[in-house]
């Protein structure tokens, strides 16, 4: 076992000073680089709906359900394949460190295979399972099967961004995001205005990009940072090699959260499918008003990452008491953030709207505002979710996260059974809601007893003779 901090400038050590500012600190670059991506997916969608079409942007719309489930499942899985190394920079457990960035990378290509070639071959058949409109379904397949295509570099991209911000290292992944989200633009308007490519040029962009930041992780973290660069030496040739108790403990961290991501699809997959139904000016609208509200709930998503490293090098630490501290200092932040939020969109949910769908159908227009203005009454819902469940994760109770997906999936079902019966696209409005608060209400029980379970065990560790 090597022991030391193995600290550089680039690192940040989240079991000492106070919780509040820690995660504060540590969540900025999280944020402005969600923000940075989120402006940039908006702008996309302006580009998408006045270059091409409204219907390009119900296509593009119609694919993100499908989008959820396998980029939803890529994202989770890496950032679980993160947590036994964070737990392990947290222990300052350099050899048991090195294992895992290894054997998350023999587990990252597999992955990408299986992925990339499963769903590219079943891209049409998902699209027709959840009743794509017809006069959507080419651009919606064109489109998606490219963004399928790109499954290897979302790979990367997501495993080499947790394994930094596992060591701390929040900053340099959100400014290597603006590099590449920049990059993704400007190939946004060269393939679409100049090729003439439509939806398909979008996704292109977005797959440079994304292998243009991923390729920037690795460099940084292999050129720059000594934990890193200690991987890379002939005397850790060893690490990385297949390691089964490694590969285990990454299979039990990792595949539950990308299993929770995309049974929480499949509760999309069928509010996708309802809103189908309604045609395809519903999908427009509420297309429009998902893409804005992802610009403003995506921030909560990121502090939820922070409290996950957070919690995961606390735990190793075996800091409990800062784990507890750092779930009231989270909920604060969130609830901050979250008045904010309905303040703005109170007073700008119909020019926001009006920005991604110009001159659309006044009716369009009106659905689209009114999707924004209820599901924003709900946002602290959200936020608090983002923090208890990404605790739960980062002390590594993974499996649970499944029954939260579970949970999110009833609530969507819901909404969506709600929107055939009786209730049209007004229950569309409410379905998302529905899911956060029975996610909600699961995780805050289990970190409950998580963290009294933890207690215990340490409790008795530190009451067991020492030989």
């Amino acid at each position: 076992m090597t022991h030391g901090n193995g600290k550089d400038a680039s690192t940040r050590d989240l079991t000492t000073g106070r919780p509040i500012v820690q995660i504060l600190l540590f969540s900025i670059p999280l944020v402005l680089g969600t923000l940075f991506q989120q402006v940039y997916s908006f702008a996309d969608s302006v580009v998408v709906g006045r270059l091409i079409s409204d219907a390009a942007l119900g296509a593009v719309g119609t694919t993100y359900s499908l989008n959820f489930l396998t980029l939803g499942f890529v994202q989770g899985a890496c950032i679980g394949f993160s947590i036994p190394a964070s737990q392990a920079f947290g222990a300052k457990d350099h050899a048991e460190f090195r294992r895992y960035v290894w054997n998350g990378a023999w587990m990252c290509v597999a992955l990408s295979l299986v992925f990339t070639v499963a769903f590219t071959l079943l891209a049409r058949p998902l699209l027709e399972l959840i009743n794509t409109p017809a006069d959507l379904m080419d651009m919606a397949w064109s489109y998606i099967v490219t963004i399928f295509l790109g499954i290897p570099s979302a790979v990367l991209y997501n495993h080499s961004a947790a394994l930094l911000r596992a060591v701390g290292d929040s900053r340099h992944p959100f400014y290597f995001l603006m590099v590449s989200c920049a990059v993704n633009v400007c190939f946004d308007v060269f393939f679409i205005v100049v090729c003439h490519m439509g939806v398909v040029g979008s996704a292109l962009g977005n797959l440079i990009g994304q292998t243009l930041s991923a390729g920037l992780n690795c460099w940084w973290a292999f050129t720059r940072i000594p934990i890193f660069r200690e991987a890379l030496s002939p005397a850790s040739r060893a690490d990385m090699r297949l390691s089964a108790p490694h590969v285990r403990r990454l299979c039990v961290v990792g595949l539950p959260m990308g299993f929770e991501y995309s049974v929480s699809a499949v509760g999309a997959i069928l509010m996708q499918n309802s809103l189908n139904l309604l045609g395809s000016a519903a999908v427009t609208a509420q297309t429009a008003g998902e893409k804005i509200r992802q610009l403003f709930t995506l921030p909560m998503e990121s502090v939820g990452m922070a409290m996950a490293t957070y919690a995961g090098q606390n735990l190793g630490a075996r800091r409990l008491d800062r784990i507890r501290r750092g779930l009231l200092s989270g909920t604060v932040i969130q609830g901050v953030y979250c008045v904010v939020c309905f303040a703005v969109i109170a007073l700008f949910n119909r020019p926001l709207v009006a920005t991604v769908l110009g001159d659309a159908d006044p009716a369009i227009l009106d659905d689209a505002a009114l999707y924004l203005r209820l599901i924003s009454c709900f946002f602290i819902i959200h936020g608090t979710l983002m923090i208890f469940r990404n605790t739960l994760q980062g002390m590594g109770y993974s499996t649970h996260a499944i029954v939260s997906g579970v949970g999110e999936l009833a609530g969507r079902a819901l909404g969506a059974w709600l929107a055939i019966a009786a209730f049209g696209y007004l229950a569309i409005c409410y379905a998302n809601p529905l899911a956060w608060a029975f996610a909600l209400a699961y995780c805050m029980v289990m970190v409950t007893v998580m963290l009294r379970r933890k207690r215990r065990e340490f409790a008795r560790d530190e009451a067991a003779p020492t030989v």
